[in-house]
């Protein structure tokens, strides 16, 4: 009773300052939120983390900064933009964390004022202690603005006076990249890497429920027929089971330094990079932030 009613006082004052209350059970306890550029990006970058965070009670948000309204060979428009969310939020059930899809057209974002101060209310609201985006160098000018936006948005976070309406943060959280294989104007350099072996059948099971990308946008030249449960489920192995491998191949002193003598036995994982522009983790805080010890469990 006495437990209930400090949680109680707790979102009486959240609901005051326009943030989520911390019950006792939620100290100690991470608050991550990932941007990408659309409804599917985060689940495919940093998905099999997130899963890992969420099991150690950790509490993580996704948000599609567009809705993807445009991503798809025979719909566009509200339909698809619902349909995709409706997907994001049944993966988000999957891997036990929050989801949210913010109403920008998907093609159509752009690094603006008001879009830095939704970035920055939404960080303060989660009052994160991590942060992840895009890299502000892709193909895709949604994927670019996503992370110039996320840049924008790290140190103003924590200025009283810029959106005071919502509360700033004491401290700078730590801002991180996620992964791509773009090499110019530098290459991605990831600082740490997770083994993501022991969820990824759950990480597969949450990529399979957004379906309007890979089982039928990807699928378009040589449609599956996406009533078959069987049919369904081989073709998100056949996409995904080699995709996280190259991480391990690609950096294998990084993973040795992280996972030592275990290094050999990680067949998947997912990696990110320190953005510079907010606080600058040790690599002994990054080991401990990141859930590598709960990898191996």
């Amino acid at each position: 009773m006495r437990r209930t009613a400090t949680c109680l006082a707790a979102v009486a004052v959240a609901v005051v300052l326009l943030v989520p209350p911390l019950c006792a059970e939620e100290e100690g306890k991470l608050r991550i939120i990932a941007f990408g550029a659309h409804p599917d990006d985060n689940e495919l970058r940093l998905g099999g983390t997130a899963i890992l965070w969420a099991r150690l009670g950790h509490k993580v948000k996704f948000v599609s900064v567009t809705n993807g309204d445009i991503g798809h060979h025979k719909m566009a428009g509200g339909p698809l933009a619902q349909r995709r969310t409706a997907e994001v939020k049944r993966a988000a059930e999957v891997m036990g964390i929050e989801s949210e899809v913010l109403d920008i057209h998907d093609g159509e974002l752009m690094p603006t004022l008001e879009n830095r101060k939704i970035f920055v209310r939404l960080i303060r609201r989660w009052k994160a202690d991590i942060v992840f985006a895009h890299r502000p160098y892709d193909y895709h000018p949604d994927h670019r603005y996503t992370g110039m936006l996320v840049q924008d948005a790290a140190y103003m976070v924590t200025v009283p006076y810029f959106c005071p309406d919502v509360p700033a943060l004491e401290k700078n959280p730590v801002f991180m990249y996620t992964y791509d294989r773009f090499q110019k104007p530098y290459p991605f350099e990831p600082d740490v890497i997770v083994s993501i072996d022991k969820v990824f059948e759950t990480k597969l099971r949450a990529l399979a429920q957004i379906e309007s990308q890979f089982l039928d946008w990807w699928q378009r030249r040589k449609p599956i027929d996406l009533s078959d449960p069987d049919v369904r489920w081989q073709t998100i192995q056949r996409l995904f089971r080699n995709r996280d491998r190259r991480l391990v191949t690609s950096y294998p002193d990084l993973l040795k330094t992280y996972y030592g003598d275990k290094a050999k036995d990680v067949q998947r994982a997912e990696a990110f990079e320190v953005c510079e522009y907010g606080r600058r983790p040790s690599p002994d805080e990054l080991r401990k932030l990141f859930p590598i010890e709960a990898s191996l469990e």
